[in-house]
Order: structure tokens, then C-alpha cells, then sequence
């Protein structure tokens, strides 16, 4: 008898299995303490895509149709929750709204559940930030007169916690290649940072996720910004220069050249340009030189900003702005920003400033 029982547990179990909907993603939902909050939104990667009331227990639920694992966010209130299903997989969400700390619990996802460990790990490092930002504040309100020195007491414990955050976080998108809560960790490094780790983690990952937009859009944007990253032989050009003579960049091979796209109404531009000036001046007679490209629009813009800012050396432009071919073809999406090119034309490093521009050029050319 106690055989039949078992045999029955099983078909039951098996009968239940069966009855799981494998051609849709099912996301029930449970909001306590919801307060004034009545409706919950879902959006599919950044796209709103469906809503649902709460009842009268705090509850609602979802379902889609998406055969590829894709990011889903819940937004209660101004809260904001990442989730990651597929068809046939069931999640159930729980959170408290009461909660500060905006934790969660998700069950039915494996992805998910790492996306909550990853966000976990996020939380921690926010706490640090804020007591710096708690510490600054307290400190600067006590003795207003040392606000600078105390900014630089406390700036480096600041960028020591975000170096500490993003090394976390490439650690954690490099064990996690085979889910979407490794794409998202690698999300959140600083591109310009980890160019290189970045665009080999888009090399490794882009047959993993062959249907993922959001993967697949990283994984373009990193294969047309490899061609001009560090390492690679700068693209060969040829622009005008100051007097409409064409001007090539192979000109300055045997020389060490700081490819500079700049332009007369950035105020950024202008304020590092003292700097590139005092290395200028310091290296120029140690096989370094500056090609500066504009993205001027004005003629007369662009020429009184080069005599003004005392910039001899030579100088570039289309007159186009963001639409010039060549700040198409070397990827540049905010100036500021700079390639650093060897006697052979190699990019050896982008976008240095200050200090690490003169610790760069000490290292290379003494």
C-alpha cells in the first residue's frame, strides 16, 4: 500500500511539472507596506511594456512571452528592481517599500538571484561612499577655511572604494560569462577604464547571448571601438590644416604624438590645455609632439582659441563638429579626449590628463 502511495506522490509531482507553461515568463509579486502605491510598471530591457494593480493583498503579477533570458525591471513607486526570465520560468518577487535599503527577495532565477547578490554588493560600497560624502559634510561645516585640504584627505579614500568597487565588479562579470548578471556587472565599469578587459568580455560573451539586444548592442560598440583601442595601430588620416594645407597623420611617426580632439567651446578642453602646453614645452625636445584635431565649426573660433591658449603646435580640423570623419572613426563621444601614440604609430594609452599625462611622458621618455 505504502508503494501505491509513493507512486501516486510521484505521479502528482510529474502531473504538476507538466502543467508549468513553458512558452511564457510568469513574475508574481508581493509589495508590503505599499502605502499610496497602487500600481506596479514592468519594462523589458528600457522599454515599458506592461502594468498591473496591486490587490488587496499587495500582490500582482506578470506574464510575457520571451524565449531568450532578457532584463526586466519592476518599478514600485520610485523604486526600481533589475530581474532577469525567460519562458518557463517562474519568479516570485518580494519586497518591503518601508525599506531604505531596497532589498529584495527573488526566487525562480537563477540570474536573478545573482543580479540581487551583485546589487547586494553595490549596497555595501554605497554605504562607504556615503560616509565619506557624511564625513566631508560634518568636517567642512566644522572649519569652512580647510574645505580644500580636507577634500584631499578624503577624495583618495573615495577613489581608492570606487577602484576597490570596479575591480569587484569585473571579478564578478568574469566568473558570471555564462548569465545576464555578469553582462550587468561588466555594465556598470567605467568604459573608458576598462576599454581592454571590456572588449574581451564582449569577444567572449557575443555567442552566448546571440538574441540579447542590450548584449548585442555592447558587443557592436565594442567591436567598433577595438580598431582604436590601446594596443592597436592608430588609423591612418589626412585633414587640413590652420592655412587649408593637407596634413596626414603618418607625418609624425618617429615621434611620440598626443592626438588631441578638443575644440574652442569646451571649457574642458580649455582648462587642460595649460597642461598639454607645460608638457609641450617640457618634452617637445624628447621625440614628443601634439597634433590637435577641432571640432570647431568657426574658422575664426578655432584659430583665435589656438593663439589665445599659446598652442604651437599643429593643428587640424574639418569645421564639422561631431560630424567630422575622423572623430567618427576614432569613436569620439565627448571631448576632451585623447590618444597617445608611440615613434610607430601604436596607441599606448588614451585620454590622459594632469598629472598622469607628465607621469606617462617621465616614464616613456626619460
Amino acid at each position: 500500500m505504502k508503494k501505491v502511495f509513493g507512486l501516486a506522490i510521484l505521479a502528482m509531482s510529474i502531473f504538476i511539472v507538466s502543467c508549468k507553461n513553458n512558452n511564457e515568463l510568469s513574475i508574481s509579486g508581493k509589495v508590503e507596506n505599499a502605502g499610496a502605491i497602487k500600481k506596479v510598471l514592468l519594462y523589458e530591457t528600457d522599454q515599458l511594456v506592461d502594468s498591473a494593480f496591486l490587490n488587496e493583498n499587495n500582490e500582482f503579477k506578470f506574464r510575457r512571452v520571451t524565449e531568450e533570458p532578457d532584463f526586466y525591471t519592476l518599478l514600485v513607486g520610485e523604486k526600481n528592481f533589475l530581474l532577469v526570465g525567460k519562458n518557463g520560468d517562474e519568479l516570485e518577487f518580494k519586497t518591503d517599500f518601508a525599506d531604505s535599503t531596497n532589498s529584495y527577495e527573488i526566487k525562480g532565477s537563477e540570474e536573478s538571484e545573482k543580479i540581487r547578490e551583485f546589487n547586494q554588493i553595490g549596497n555595501s560600497f554605497s554605504k562607504i561612499y556615503k560616509k565619506i560624502q557624511d564625513d566631508y559634510s560634518r568636517m567642512t561645516e566644522a572649519n569652512p577655511a580647510a574645505k580644500d585640504s580636507i577634500y584631499n584627505v578624503l577624495m583618495p579614500q573615495f577613489q581608492s572604494t570606487m577602484d576597490e568597487y570596479s575591480k569587484t565588479s569585473l571579478k564578478f562579470a568574469q566568473e558570471n560569462k555564462s548569465n545576464l548578471a555578469g553582462f550587468f556587472a561588466a555594465s556598470s565599469l567605467d568604459q573608458s577604464q576598462y576599454e581592454a578587459e571590456l572588449i574581451t568580455y564582449a569577444e567572449e560573451i557575443k555567442s552566448v547571448f546571440p538574441k540579447n539586444k542590450a548584449v548585442q548592442s555592447f558587443v557592436t560598440k565594442m567591436a567598433a571601438l577595438k580598431p582604436v583601442s590601446v594596443g592597436q595601430m592608430a588609423p591612418e588620416f589626412e585633414l587640413n590644416n590652420t592655412e587649408g594645407k593637407l596634413v596626414k597623420l603618418s607625418d609624425f611617426k618617429g615621434k611620440y604624438v598626443l592626438l588631441d580632439f578638443w575644440a574652442s567651446w569646451c571649457a574642458p578642453c580649455r582648462e587642460e590645455n595649460p597642461n598639454i602646453v607645460k608638457q609641450y614645452e617640457t618634452f617637445k625636445d624628447k621625440g614628443f609632439t601634439v597634433l590637435g584635431v577641432s571640432l570647431d565649426e568657426e574658422k575664426s573660433d578655432w584659430l583665435n582659441a589656438i593663439k589665445g591658449d599659446r598652442l604651437n603646435w599643429s593643428h587640424v580640423s574639418e569645421l564639422k563638429r561631431w560630424d567630422g570623419k575622423v572623430t567618427i572613426q576614432y569613436k569620439v563621444e565627448g571631448i576632451p579626449a585623447s590618444f597617445l601614440l608611440d615613434p610607430t604609430g601604436k596607441i599606448i594609452a588614451k585620454n590622459l590628463r594632469g598629472v598622469e599625462l607628465q607621469k606617462f611622458l617621465q616614464k616613456v621618455l626619460n
